[in-house]
C-alpha cells in the first residue's frame, strides 16, 4: 500500500513558494494545504483566537470593521520576538489541526503540497513525509519582499530576519529549488523532484 507523499513546501519570506505551489497545481493537478490560509481563517472575525489577540492587545488592533489590522499586527510581532511567539502560539494548534483534517479527506495514496512558511519554526515537519526549500540570494529576497509588500529596506530586513535563515533552512531540506534564475529553470527542478 502507498502512503500518503505529504511535500512540506517552505522557503523564506518572498523566496516564490506561491509560484511553486501554483505551478504544482496547475501542471499536476496536486491539491495545495496552505497554512497561510488556515492563519487567516484562524482570526477571522468572531473566532476565538481573534478575541484573544484582541484581549492582548486592545481593540486598536481591529480596524473599524471588527477585522483584524494585520499591518498593525505585523510591525508589533516584527518587532519582538516574544509578541510573534506569543501570536504562533495562539495559531499554530488551529493550522496543525485544519492540516490534519484536511489530510484524512485526501486518498492515502496521493502526493499533497502543504505550504508551510514557518515549517521549522512552528515545529510542523512532523506533518510531511518530505521538504523543498525554494530558495534566492538575500540581494533578491530583500527586492522582492520591497516591492510585493511595499517596505522600505528596514522593514524587509526585519522581517527576513524574524524567520530561521535561508541558508540553515536549505541545510535541513530534501530537496532545494532555486528560484534566482528564470522560472523555466524553476519549473524543471520541480519536475525532477516531483518525478525522483
Amino acid at each position: 500500500m502507498m502512503n500518503q507523499r505529504k511535500i512540506g513546501l517552505t522557503g523564506g519570506i518572498s523566496t516564490g513558494k506561491t509560484t511553486v505551489s501554483n505551478y504544482l497545481a496547475n501542471t499536476y493537478h496536486l491539491p495545495i494545504l496552505d497554512a497561510d490560509i488556515y492563519a487567516r481563517e484562524a482570526v477571522q472575525i468572531g473566532s476565538p483566537i481573534l478575541q484573544k489577540i484582541a484581549q492582548h492587545y486592545g481593540t486598536e488592533i481591529l480596524l473599524p470593521d471588527g477585522t483584524l489590522n494585520r499591518q498593525k499586527l505585523g510591525e508589533i510581532v516584527f518587532s519582538s520576538n516574544e509578541e510573534r511567539i506569543w501570536l504562533e502560539q495562539q495559531i499554530h494548534p488551529y493550522v496543525r489541526q485544519r492540516f490534519a483534517e484536511a489530510m484524512n479527506q485526501l486518498p492515502s495514496n496521493s502526493t499533497v503540497i502543504l505550504v508551510i512558511p514557518l515549517l521549522f519554526e512552528a515545529k510542523l515537519t512532523n506533518l510531511v513525509t518530505e521538504i523543498w526549500v525554494v530558495f534566492v540570494d538575500e540581494q533578491q529576497q530583500i527586492e522582492r519582499l520591497m516591492q510585493r509588500n511595499n517596505l522600505t529596506l528596514e522593514q524587509a530586513k526585519t522581517r527576513i530576519n524574524s524567520q530561521m535563515p535561508l541558508a540553515e533552512k536549505c541545510q535541513k531540506a530534501d530537496v532545494v529549488l532555486d528560484n534566482s534564475g528564470s522560472l523555466e529553470h524553476l519549473y524543471q527542478q520541480i519536475d525532477a523532484a516531483l518525478t525522483s
